[in-house]
C-alpha cells in the first residue's frame, strides 16, 4: 500500500541513482535500421565552472530535460550532452581571491605556470558543484560524455579553428578600441559590461578657434526659430562628461546640416592645455538639438568617436595606460604634470584649470549611464590596444541566410528579429583576453616581431625557418581567447571534432538548443557562424527555443540586494524538484516569468493530488489486469475517460513537439486534476460501491490503466513522483520490469474518442456543476440534501437520469432525483442540457436572511467597483502608476463585476421563490 505522502527528500537521491545505474541516460546503441529521424540531440548551454544552480538554470535545464525524456520515451536515441565552461575571468577572479584569503603569493608573484596549476586544483575540488546540482533537478544528461571547454579534446579543436580562420584571413591582429577593465587588466566582452546610472555632469568648454578665425553665433530667435541676433565668437563650445579625455582630442564634429557651423567645417581649434591644432569636421553623429551641437572627438577613448575618427581620418591618440592613468607615451604634447595621474584625479585637475583660465563655460548636473566591469566593479575604459579579431561581418552572412531560409528556426519566431538585427550590424569580434586562465592563443613572435600562427610550437618553428637561417627564440602570445570563442564550437567540438566520430555522424546537427534571449548575440549567433564554417555548411541546431527571464511575483528582476531571489536548491530541499519543474514548465510561455514560492507550493499540491488519487484507486482495488484492452470497455464513464486521456495525450505530445512547454503542463494539469481526479474518480465511486460486479471489475482495470498512461505523460515534467508511483503500483498485478523512464510514450488511437460517451458525461458534469454553483450561491449548508426534480424531461434525458441517478445523488448532495410535470413550490429552477431542473430549497434556507446577505455582498461589490473605477478614471494614476499596478486594478474591477453579476442572478432566483 502506498504511504500517505510522497517524501521527495528520501526518494529523489534513490531514484536518481537508479536512473544513472540503468544506463538510460546514454543514447541507445545504433542499429542498422536507424535513420536521421531516430536520433535526437541537445547540447547543454555550459554553465560556468564557478557557478551554482540559480533559477535561470532551473528553468533552462527543466525544459531541456522535458525534451530529452519525451524523445527517449518516443523511442529515439537521445543524446543530451552536458559540460561546463572554464569561464576565464570569473574563474581567475575566484582563484585570485582564494589565494589572497589564504595570504598566498599573488598570481604575478608565483608566475603563469604555478598559477594555472592552482586553478586546476581549484577546479578539481570545487568545479563540479553545478553538475551535482543539475542532478538534483533530475537532469537526464549522458554524464559519460561530459565535457569541459579546457579539456584536451576541446583544446585541440580550438587551436585548429584559430589556425584555419587565420589562414582563411578571418582572424587578424589590429589596434582598435575595446572595453578595457583597468582592474583585471584585460579586454572584456559587452556581456561583461554592466551599465550603471551615476550622478555626473556635462562640462561645457570653450575651445578657441585657431588662426584668428571668428564666426557669427546666433543668440536670439523669433517664434519660428529663425535667428534674429548674433554675436561674434572666436571659440566653439563643446560639452563632455569625461574632461580627462580631452587630452586625446583630435577633432571637433558638427552636423553637416547645422547652419551655425557650416562656415567652420575645415577650420581648426587650438586644444587648451596641449595647444594641439585639431580640425572641425562634419559628421551626422553630432546632434544639432543637443547642447551646443558641437562635440569633441577622442577616437582612442570613445566608441562613437572612434567611428567619427575613422570616417574623418582623424588620428587616435591613447592618453591612458592599462591602469587608467594619464600617459604621454603616444602624445608628447600632454604636459608632464599629468603624467601618471589617475583618470578621475586628472578630471578634477582639468576642470579646475578650465575654470582658472576661463574656458569652462558651464557645469550642467546630470544622471547618466556609465559602463562598469560586472565583476571588478570599476569604470570600464574604452581603450586602444592591439588585439586579435574575427572578421564577424564575413562569417555572419551564412548565419543570416541559414535562419532566413529556415534551416534553423527560432521559437518564438519574434526572436529572429533580434538575431537579424545584431548580425546585420555586426562589428569585428575581439577574441583576445589579457588573462592566464583560458585557451592560450596559438601564435608565436619572432625576434623581429614576425607572427607565426600554428597549432603547435613545433609547427611555428618550422614556419620561422623560412625567415631565418637557423633556430631562433620564439615567444608565445601571452593572451588567451575569449571564453565565447571555445563555446562557439560547443555543438561539434564536444562530439569529437576534428575527428570524424560516430557521435558527429549520428547526432550533428543537433535537434534543439534551449537558451536565454540575452545570449542570442554572444553564443547562438557565434555557434551558427562557426558551425556553418567548419561543418560543411550544416547548421549546429535545427531549432532554437528561447526561454524567458525569471522575475519575482511583482515582475521585478531578482537580485540579492532586493532580497527577492528564489534559490532553486532551497526549493528542492523543502518542496522537492517536481513542483519546481512543473512551475517552470507551466510559466515558460511568457517572456517574463513571474515566480513566487506560493506558486511552487500550489504545484506541490498538484503532485499530492495525483498521489492521493493513486492511493484512493489502490484502496478500491484498482489493479492492473493482464491482457486488459481499453478498446473493449462498455461503461460510459470508462469510454469517456479513455477519450479524455486520448485528447490529453495529443495535446501534450503536440505541445512538447512544438516547444510549448506551458501548453503541455496546462494540458496535464487539466486532465489530472479537473478530469481524472475531480470527475472520473468521483463518478467511479458509486460503481466501486455498487453491486454490479462486471462494471466494478471493468472500472477498476480502467482506472489502473489510465493511471499508468497518465504517469507516462507526466513523467518528462515531474519525473520523480511518477517514477515512484510507477514502481509502487507495479508491485500489484502483473509483474513489470524496468523504470518508467524507459517506457514507451503512449500513442492512443483516434477511435478511443467516443462522441456519445463525451456528450453524456458532459451533460452529467454540467448538471453537477450547476447544482454545486446554485448551492454555493444560495448558501445551502453542506449537510443539507434538498430534493431535485427534472421538469418534463424528454425520453433521452430520462434515460440519462436513470443511468446516472446514483452519481447525481452522491455528487450533487441531493436527497432524491425525481421527474415531475411542473416545478415544485419553493424550488429554484435552472436549465441544464436543455432540461429544466428544480432544486427545492423551501425550509432549507432562511429566505429573508439569504436576501439580506446577498444584498449586503452586492453592496460590497458596488463599493469596490466604485473605488477601482475612481482610480482608473484618474489620468494621473494611469499615467504614473507602474503598468503591473494598473493591470492589477483592471483585473480587480473585472473580478468584482463578475462577482456582482453572479450574486444578482442568485438574488433574482431567490425572489422568484
Amino acid at each position: 500500500m502506498l504511504e500517505k505522502t510522497f517524501e521527495p527528500k528520501a526518494a529523489e537521491p534513490r531514484i536518481y541513482a537508479q536512473w544513472e545505474d540503468s544506463g538510460l541516460f546514454a543514447p541507445r546503441a545504433a542499429k542498422l535500421t536507424d535513420g536521421a529521424a531516430d536520433a535526437y540531440s541537445i547540447v547543454i548551454p555550459p554553465p560556468n565552472v564557478t557557478g551554482s544552480l540559480h533559477i535561470g538554470h532551473a528553468l533552462n535545464n527543466t525544459l531541456q530535460d522535458i525534451l530529452a525524456r519525451y524523445h527517449r520515451m518516443k523511442g529515439k536515441a537521445v543524446l543530451w550532452l552536458p559540460g561546463t565552461d572554464h569561464a576565464g575571468i570569473a574563474t581567475q577572479m575566484v582563484v585570485e581571491r582564494k589565494l589572497a584569503a589564504e595570504r598566498a603569493p599573488g598570481r604575478r608573484d608565483m608566475g603563469r605556470d604555478a598559477f594555472i596549476e592552482k586553478v586546476w586544483e581549484w577546479k578539481a575540488e570545487s568545479g563540479g558543484t553545478i553538475v551535482r546540482q543539475l542532478r538534483r533537478l533530475g537532469a537526464s544528461c549522458d554524464w559519460s560524455r561530459e565535457r569541459f571547454t579546457l579539456d584536451e579534446g576541446l583544446n585541440a579543436a580550438v587551436r585548429k579553428v584559430f589556425v584555419q580562420l587565420h589562414k582563411d584571413g578571418l582572424i587578424y591582429r589590429d589596434k582598435r578600441l575595446v572595453n578595457w577593465d583597468p582592474h583585471f587588466q584585460t579586454a572584456i566582452s559587452d556581456l561583461e559590461v554592466e551599465q550603471k546610472e551615476v550622478d555626473g555632469a556635462y562640462w561645457h568648454f570653450a575651445y578657441p578657434l585657431a588662426d584668428g578665425v571668428t564666426y557669427q553665433h546666433p543668440v536670439a530667435f523669433d517664434e519660428d526659430g529663425k535667428a534674429t541676433e548674433f554675436e561674434t565668437r572666436g571659440f566653439i563650445v563643446v560639452a563632455t562628461t569625461r574632461p580627462e579625455t580631452m587630452l586625446g582630442d583630435t577633432g571637433v564634429a558638427v552636423h553637416p546640416e547645422d547652419e551655425r557651423y557650416k562656415g567652420l567645417v575645415g577650420k581648426f581649434v587650438t586644444l587648451p592645455i596641449t595647444g594641439r591644432r585639431v580640425p572641425i569636421v562634419a559628421d551626422d553623429y553630432a546632434d544639432p538639438t543637443k547642447g551646443s551641437g558641437a562635440v569633441k572627438i577622442t577616437p582612442a577613448h570613445d566608441f562613437n568617436d572612434f567611428g567619427v575618427g575613422k570616417r574623418a581620418g582623424l588620428e587616435a591618440l591613447n592618453v591612458m595606460d592599462a591602469f587608467g592613468r594619464i600617459t604621454a607615451a603616444d602624445t608628447p604634447d600632454v604636459p608632464a604634470e599629468y603624467e601618471g595621474m589617475d583618470r578621475f584625479a586628472a578630471r578634477k585637475a582639468i576642470v579646475a584649470r578650465a575654470e582658472e583660465e576661463g574656458w569652462l563655460r558651464e557645469i550642467e548636473k546630470t544622471k547618466h549611464m556609465v559602463p562598469h566591469g560586472d565583476r571588478s566593479g570599476v569604470v570600464i575604459e574604452p581603450w586602444m590596444t592591439d588585439q586579435w579579431y574575427v572578421d564577424a561581418k564575413v562569417m555572419a552572412q551564412p548565419a543570416l541566410k541559414a535562419v532566413e531560409d529556415g534551416a534553423t528556426v527560432f521559437e518564438p519566431k519574434s526572436y529572429e528579429k533580434i538575431y537579424f538585427e545584431w548580425l546585420r550590424n555586426i562589428e569585428p569580434w575581439c577574441i583576445s583576453r589579457q588573462l592566464w586562465w583560458g585557451h592560450r592563443i596559438p601564435a608565436w613572435y619572432g625576434p623581429n616581431g614576425e607572427i607565426y600562427v600554428a597549432e603547435t610550437e613545433e609547427d611555428a618553428r618550422e614556419q620561422a625557418l623560412s625567415d631565418y637561417d637557423s633556430e631562433v627564440v620564439l615567444t608565445q602570445d601571452e593572451d588567451v581567447l575569449d571564453t565565447w570563442f571555445s563555446s562557439a564550437l560547443w555543438p561539434f567540438s564536444t562530439m569529437g571534432w576534428p575527428e570524424k566520430t560516430e557521435d558527429l555522424q549520428r547526432f550533428y546537427p543537433t535537434s534543439d538548443l534551449v537558451t536565454a534571449a540575452d545570449i542570442i548575440f554572444f553564443w547562438v549567433a557565434r555557434m551558427m557562424m562557426m558551425g556553418l564554417h567548419f561543418m560543411d555548411g550544416e547548421v549546429p541546431f535545427k531549432r532554437v527555443i528561447i526561454n524567458g527571464l525569471v522575475r519575482d511575483e511583482k515582475g521585478q528582476k531578482m537580485s540579492k540586494s532586493k532580497g527577492n531571489v528564489i534559490d532553486p536548491l532551497n526549493i528542492i530541499d523543502e518542496l522537492g524538484a517536481d513542483p519546481l519543474r512543473f512551475t517552470m514548465a507551466i510559466l515558460s510561455g511568457t517572456r517574463d516569468i513571474k515566480l513566487s514560492k506560493q506558486r511552487i507550493e500550489g504545484y506541490r499540491n498538484f503532485g499530492t493530488k495525483l498521489w492521493n488519487a493513486a492511493r484512493f484507486s489502490q484502496m478500491n482495488e484498482a489493479r492492473r489486469v493482464e491482457g486488459f484492452d481499453p478498446a473493449g470497455v462498455q461503461q460510459t464513464i470508462n469510454r469517456w475517460i479513455r477519450g479524455e486521456l486520448t485528447k490529453a495525450e495529443r495535446q501534450v505530445s503536440d505541445a512538447i513537439e512544438g516547444g510549448r512547454f506551458d501548453d503541455a503542463a496546462g494540458a496535464l494539469y487539466r486532465f489530472i486534476w479537473n478530469v481524472f481526479c475531480d470527475w472520473y474518480l468521483e463518478l467511479a465511486k458509486p460503481v466501486f460501491n455498487g453491486s454490479d460486479e462486471a462494471a466494478k471489475a471493468e472500472t477498476r482495470a480502467m482506472t489502473a490503466w489510465t493511471i499508468d498512461q497518465t504517469l507516462k505523460l507526466l513523467h518528462p515534467v515531474m519525473p520523480y513522483i511518477t517514477e515512484e508511483l510507477w514502481a509502487e503500483l507495479g508491485k500489484e498485478g502483473p509483474a513489470r520490469d524496468g523504470l518508467l523512464m524507459g517506457e514507451t510514450w503512449p500513442v492512443l488511437p483516434d477511435a478511443f474518442v467516443d462522441a456519445g460517451a463525451e456528450a453524456e458525461i458532459g451533460w452529467l458534469v454540467d448538471l453537477i456543476g450547476e447544482i454545486r454553483a446554485l448551492r454555493a450561491e444560495m448558501n445551502v449548508p453542506p449537510s443539507a440534501k434538498p430534493p431535485l426534480a427534472f421538469v418534463a424531461p424528454d425520453a433521452a434525458t430520462a434515460e440519462r437520469i436513470a443511468r446516472h441517478r446514483d452519481s447525481i445523488l452522491t455528487l450533487g448532495r441531493v436527497s432524491e432525483v425525481a421527474v415531475a410535470e411542473a416545478a415544485p413550490a419553493g424550488a429554484v429552477t435552472f436549465v441544464s442540457g436543455g432540461a429544466t431542473v428544480a432544486l427545492s430549497l423551501a425550509g432549507i434556507i432562511d429566505l429573508a436572511a439569504e436576501r439580506a446577505r446577498l444584498e449586503k455582498e452586492i453592496a460590497a461589490f458596488d463599493s469596490d467597483i466604485g473605488h477601482v473605477n475612481k482610480k482608473l478614471g484618474n489620468p494621473n494614476f494611469v499615467a504614473r502608476a507602474a503598468a503591473e499596478v494598473v493591470e492589477e486594478q483592471r483585473a480587480k474591477l473585472a473580478e468584482a463585476e463578475e462577482g456582482k453579476a453572479r450574486l444578482q442572478a442568485a438574488l433574482k432566483r431567490l425572489e422568484a421563490l
